[in-house]
């Protein structure tokens, strides 16, 4: 099995200090990490629960995928995060299968990790990031 546990959900904002106010008021939740990715154009706070994260996501500029999905179809659901031991191994079980992909090869992401991302109209509507721990 590549996928070893869920890392994360993300959740997309407008407002990512409103959407940790909430949590944190609602379910006593506090932000383990914060972070700008510039390469993705977000904003990203994640939220502990157990041993994966509630990952809020804002758009740090107007061409970032997550203003286009903000504009196209509001808050809510993104993603969700798989970890896996080797991204480049998983990346290409899904290439392999015939699967379509957005990232042709693993690229760093926040925390540290290298990521990558598999097209939705392959997973069944579902937006999936393959998440490797370098830690």
């Amino acid at each position: 099995m590549l996928l070893t546990e869920i890392d994360h959900i993300a959740i997309a904002v407008n407002d990512l200090d409103a959407a940790i106010a909430w949590y944190q008021e609602v379910f006593g939740a506090t932000v383990e990490h914060r972070e700008v990715v510039e390469s993705d154009g977000v904003a990203e706070a994640l939220l502990r629960v157990a041993d994966s994260y509630v990952q809020l996501l804002t758009p740090t500029r107007d061409d970032s995928p997550v203003a286009k999905y903000l504009a196209n179809k509001g808050e809510g659901l993104h993603h969700v995060g798989y970890r896996v031991a080797d991204c480049a191994v998983a990346l290409e079980s899904v290439k392999a299968s015939g699967g379509r992909v957005i990232d042709e090869s693993p690229r760093p992401g926040s925390r540290g990790t290298t990521v990558a991302f598999i097209h939705p109209k392959t997973s069944f509507g579902t937006l999936i990031e393959l998440v490797q721990d370098n830690s």
